[in-house]
């Protein structure tokens, strides 16, 4: 079985990136509300945390596949994105 040619993204990464933050996004809000007990909450943590780092891998990945578009031979001497609320 062929691979995807690696310049298309992959629909599965994409797709369990964006349920991954789905879930987070709904962790947060039920932590949120305070309704949980302490063993719930910290169940919600823990895989919240997994779930963060899950999309940071997803991200990372994302940000290097760029790198590598603009310029394949020498992607490590390509500008970093611009992080943290004073981006963009």
């Amino acid at each position: 079985m062929a691979k995807p040619p690696e310049s298309e993204p992959a629909p599965n990464v994409v797709a369990r990136f964006e349920s991954a933050l789905d879930e987070l996004e709904q962790l947060v809000q039920k932590m949120e509300k305070g309704e949980q007990t302490l063993d719930e909450s910290l169940a919600a943590y823990e895989r919240g945390v997994a779930l963060y780092r899950q999309c940071q891998g997803a991200l990372e990945q994302a940000e290097l596949r760029v790198k590598l578009l603009g310029d394949p031979q020498r992607p490590d001497k390509a500008t970093d994105f611009p992080s943290g609320p004073d981006a963009g």
